[in-house]
């Protein structure tokens, strides 16, 4: 049984607090390791010498720190293979899937090797007579991430490198039920150059989170997974004076409308909804054709699609399209939203329940299911599934197809599909959602741009990664500036005009 601990300033350490929680083997419902769950006195710890070595940090050149992330890069290319192993050993992610994983977080960190450029000031020269003006970011300090299970990579690689480009130390407190990969990316970090201390991980469960919120050192909280936990560590951590970025749940639109090519929509759907067995905030969970006919035939397209997926254990190759859900309880959940979908009267046209693979009977696995006639009032569309599980909702025109994105409480991303520019422009204009795809059905933007959703599905500001996030992590300092030619004008008692 392997024993999971903690990374701090530098090395692995066991926990001590004796509280552990079972990382599992998805595909087979056994439990492969356990991971320490670290009480109070050690996450202090950890946050303390996190606030030394900061400081050093902070003072090196950016230029320097961006070498580190170059270095990272490197090395995170060269144990892709390992890393992807990893994400697919306590996810049950499929390896290409689990590189994609990587990649999109290594995406990130490229972006960060030109950190300096995005941490430039600003400055004016003689703003008035003889004063000059000129705002620096500066670091917070010490920062936390919280992350989740769904992106064992990805997502703390996008704290992790605009945090510690910016000149922070960072406590990273990754999902227990994923551990591994955010300390092999740890050990990576330091044989980069990263100094020991500035990145520290720190495994736990609520109590490592209560005590991230409320320590007094902590100055920023990133945040990704459920809205109602979003909302919480939002929350706790704005009563505490911290700055929060924090990133919900998701119930994700494609509009398909009459003139669009309903090959490539049904392809479409079927990646987005069925990828990583649906355990995405940027996955597809509801198609929304407009008009009878439209929707008759992309059902008709779905169909065949969806019954040749191969779903199965990573180990199986890389022929398998998807795996299995995370626990039991994510399985036992989404088994139920598809019983209350054909209770409260949708049409379930291909039924992924009672899926048993030979060999991985105890796995937690849930074939691709489709439903047709669904209605904005039953559970299977209010809810996020989170699992592999596609809804038709049928709309009658453009404009019932936009209310429905428009009403729904989440904002996450959404999409349509058409041959016809002036409705792409004008949904892309109206829609009242963060990431938008016009014939693209996942619109995460590229690292360099920001992401990130609207309505319940954010909580804070800012985005995660480009820009924002180096706007997020740092600190604006202003300075005005006057050096004296030697003629004095006596004191000013009030205020004076620059000019």
């Amino acid at each position: 049984m392997q024993e999971i601990g903690h990374w701090i300033n530098g090395q692995l350490v066991k926990g001590t607090s004796g509280r552990f929680a079972d990382v599992m083997n998805p595909a087979t419902g056994e439990v492969q390791g356990r991971v320490a769950l670290a009480t109070v006195e050690e996450l202090d710890h950890a946050i303390a010498e996190a606030a030394k070595a900061q400081v050093g940090w902070a003072a090196t050149n950016p230029q320097r720190r961006a070498r580190v992330m170059m270095a990272f890069g490197a090395l995170i290319n060269e144990n892709m293979d390992k890393l992807a192993e990893l994400v697919a050993r306590e996810h049950g992610k499929t390896i290409p899937d689990a590189k994609g994983d990587v990649q999109r977080g290594l995406e990130v960190i490229e972006v960060c090797m030109g950190a300096p450029a995005m941490l430039k000031g600003e400055m004016m020269d003689s703003a008035g007579p003889g004063i000059d003006l000129f705002a620096m970011r500066q670091p917070l300090g010490v920062v936390a991430g919280i992350t989740p299970f769904n992106f064992p990579a990805m997502i703390p690689l996008w704290k992790i490198g605009p945090a510690l480009s910016s000149g922070n130390a960072m406590i990273l407190k990754p999902s227990e039920r994923c551990p591994s990969t955010s300390l092999y990316l740890a050990e990576l970090l330091q044989q980069a150059g990263l100094p020991d201390g500035v990145l520290q991980v720190v495994n736990g469960d609520k109590a490592a989170v209560d005590g991230i919120l409320d320590h007094p050192v902590i100055q920023a909280v990133g945040f990704v997974g459920s809205t109602p936990i979003a909302q919480y560590i939002y929350g706790r951590a704005a009563t505490n004076g911290k700055r929060a970025q924090c990133f919900g749940g998701a119930k994700n639109h494609m509009i398909i409308m009459p003139d669009a090519d309903l090959d490539k929509a049904a392809d479409a759907l079927v990646g987005a909804g069925f990828g990583a067995a649906g355990e995405r905030c940027m996955a597809i969970s509801v198609a929304v054709p407009v008009g009878e006919a439209t929707a008759d035939a992309l059902i008709e397209k779905l169909i065949p699609k969806i019954e040749k997926l191969k779903v199965g254990p990573y180990t199986a190759g890389n022929d398998v399209d998807f795996g299995p859900l995370i626990t039991k309880q994510a399985q036992e959940r989404v088994l139920g939203l598809i019983a209350s979908g054909v209770d409260q009267g949708a049409k379930l046209v291909i039924d992924g329940r009672g899926l048993k693979i030979q060999g991985y009977e105890n796995g937690f696995f849930v074939g691709p299911s489709l439903f047709d006639n669904v209605t904005p009032d039953m559970e299977i569309y209010k809810q996020e599934i989170f699992g592999p599980v596609l809804s038709t909702v049928r709309a009658g025109s453009y404009d019932e197809a936009l209310q429905l994105v428009m009403d729904n409480e989440y904002g996450n991303g959404t999409a349509i599909y058409t041959a016809d520019g002036d409705t792409a422009r004008d949904f892309a204009s109206r829609v009242n959602v963060g990431m938008v795809g016009i014939n693209f059905p996942i619109p995460v933007p590229l690292s360099y741009f920001s992401f990130g959703g609207w309505k319940r599905s954010a909580f804070g500001d800012l985005n995660q990664y480009g820009p924002d996030a180096f706007k997020f992590y740092t600190k604006t300092k202003t300075v005005t500036a006057r050096w004296f030619s030697g003629i004095k004008d006596g004191a000013a008692l009030n205020f004076k005009a620059l000019d």
